[in-house]
């Protein structure tokens, strides 16, 4: 009887109603931003706990009354946060000892890279274009950089425009593990394109504005330096089209790292995070063979969507050409006429069943993008990272290419940037610079190699040029040999640039004047310096015959008063990571 009466007593004072709800989450090194395993997960004031898995993932029940979580690891702070209702918490929890974190994760890195140096994971893989280079057991497209053109032999420049940004984060990556970066991993035009810039949006009648900047070149006084800015219409997230999105993830072995899918899963959640209700996800996965782990789903089921990618789990060999004809068959079947249709693939660019050939690959995906769905590629990894097979495939498919090294590159291209990111614009641009040679000696296109076009490509349908985001801005910079005596009041030359709405196959035309004035490079807008201080990085790294005068001080003097507003804090990141080449000597 007393304890009967006990028991009472105990669901007497538990309110009417009351019910038990999950939390699930995410912890991760708030310096290395790598998943964390055996963290334990309590609930304050009772006795729920909970282990975060290999992959730092973690599933709580939380009781009646349960307001606060604790978070604990030997070799880290502990934690408290609110609890909040069906909440998907990406906790970080900070190291005792930083350096010795550090140091251990670097060391980890070398070691891993070392062994991986003796053998190939991918015996298949296969040479393109201008071929590719290896670093460790990564690749990257060989890399011939532009020379001065003289401009009474050929006045005219034509290249395609592109906003891929995947080349900086990756550069990121290695000066954050103090290790030299590969001169094929450096893509100036996407280091340049990384950052924002507040260039003149076009008319409320127009889809892209055209502007251009002309100053002396900071690290070559004698010459000049040209910018060209490609600014796209901004458009509100919610009046843009409803989405038809087939995430296509890679579960192989490969992808078992800590830095790999539990680092794609949280970027996946990030984005799930941003869908409405009108667009509509499916998911396939694949190593052995392919399968599809969710069909097509409405946005507003976020929860089921994000379950899907929770209980994902790495094994097997990598048969991408299966996958990928499974998922653009899905994105097919689930076709939005005028809407965005688009399969999303997050892999370390590894396939090794099935086609593996890059020129097999590529053929594969310029068939399937006839149907209308866009491509894009997110690279994942290190020691095995497959850049160069990744960046053509995002090529051929009309889409976008970016690399996420930790969470926060995630939360800026799924966040931050969403619109840019996911939602196209403009499809097959490309441009055509002339130069008049009563001015310009010579010019040099800075960057864009890979993404040169015939001189006969301008009125060409069939050019396969880049793809613009929605509010997004693609810069481009030429260096500049003037002539000795100019004539007075002569145009630069003139900009010339082709595009296509993504649901219209009509080619449209602009062409911008580029004016023959120019000012002292202090003189310059902010954006003007700061891309140039970005620009001139990239040719250190490259070590470039053409970096002049250029050191790391000249790009940290020229950044340092040329941060704007920076929103997000990526140019004062920007200074950081040139501050830490000059402190490991990768770059004097």
């Amino acid at each position: 009887m007393r304890v009967l009466l006990a028991l009472l007593c105990i669901l007497s004072a538990v309110p009417a109603g009351a019910q038990t709800t999950w939390v699930t989450g995410a912890v991760e090194d708030s310096i290395t931003h790598n998943p964390l395993p055996g963290v334990t997960v309590s609930v304050m004031n009772d006795t729920v706990k909970v282990a975060t898995n290999k992959y730092g993932l973690f599933r709580i029940v939380i009781p009646p009354g349960g307001t606060t979580l604790l978070f604990e690891h030997p070799k880290f702070f502990s934690r408290t946060i609110a609890i909040e209702k069906y909440s998907r918490m990406l906790v970080a929890l900070t190291p005792r000892d930083k350096n010795a974190a550090a140091v251990s994760d670097i060391a980890m890195a070398k070691a891993k890279a070392k062994a991986r140096a003796s053998h190939s994971s991918n015996p298949n893989y296969g040479n393109i274009g201008m071929g590719i280079r290896t670093f460790f057991d990564e690749t990257y497209g060989t890399i011939y950089e532009n020379k001065f053109v003289a401009t009474m032999k050929n006045p005219s420049s034509n290249f395609a425009l592109d906003v891929d940004r995947a080349a900086y984060s990756n550069i990121r990556r290695f000066i954050r593990l103090k290790e030299p970066v590969p001169a094929d991993a450096v893509r100036i035009e996407e280091m340049v394109n990384y950052f924002h810039y507040d260039y003149p949006l076009p008319d409320s009648n127009r889809l892209l504005a055209i502007n251009t900047s002309y100053a002396i070149c900071p690290w070559e006084p004698k010459h000049k330096l040209l910018q060209i800015a490609v600014r796209a219409k901004q458009v509100d997230i919610n009046s843009l089209p409803a989405s038809n999105l087939v995430f296509l993830i890679d579960v192989s072995g490969s992808m078992g790292q800590q830095n790999k899918l539990p680092l794609l899963q949280a970027a996946f959640r990030v984005l799930v995070n941003n869908l409405r209700p009108k667009d509509r996800v499916a998911i396939v996965a694949y190593a052995g063979t392919p399968g599809v782990i969710l069909p097509a789903t409405s946005g507003t089921q976020k929860e089921k969507i994000l379950n899907a990618i929770d209980y994902l789990s790495a094994g097997g060999a990598t048969a991408g050409e299966a996958a990928i004809k499974m998922a653009y068959q899905i994105a097919v079947e689930n076709f939005i006429k005028d809407g965005n249709n688009r399969v999303i693939m997050a892999t370390d660019g590894d396939f090794n069943v099935g086609q593996t050939s890059d020129q097999e690959m590529e053929d594969l995906i310029t068939q399937k993008k006839e149907s209308g769905v866009l491509l894009t590629c997110l690279g994942f990894g290190m020691g095995d990272y497959k850049d160069s097979k990744l960046e053509a495939l995002s090529s051929k498919g009309n889409g976008n290419f970016a690399y996420i090294d930790n969470l926060e590159e995630a939360n800026k291209i799924f966040a931050r940037e969403f619109g840019s990111t996911l939602f196209t614009v403009a499809k097959d641009a490309h441009a055509q610079v002339w130069f008049n040679p009563e001015v310009v000696k010579a010019y040099r296109l800075i960057g864009y190699e890979n993404k040169l076009l015939a001189d006969n490509s301008g009125e060409d349908d069939n050019v396969a040029g880049g793809i613009i985001g929605a509010g997004h801005c693609a810069v481009a910079l030429y260096e500049i040999i003037p002539r000795d005596t100019l004539p007075s009041d002569s145009a630069l030359g003139q900009v010339k640039l082709w595009y296509r709405e993504p649901a219209d196959s009509n080619t449209i035309t602009m062409q911008h004047d580029i004016d023959g004035k120019y000012t002292s490079f202090e003189d310059a807008s902010t954006d003007f310096r700061f891309a140039s201080s970005v620009a001139l990085l990239g040719l250190l790294l490259r070590k470039s015959s053409y970096r002049g005068d250029g050191s790391t001080s000249m790009v940290l003097s020229i950044a340092k008063r040329s941060l704007g507003a920076d929103n997000g804090g990526y140019r004062k990141e920007f200074l950081k990571l040139v501050k830490e080449l000059k402190k490991t000597g990768n770059l004097k």
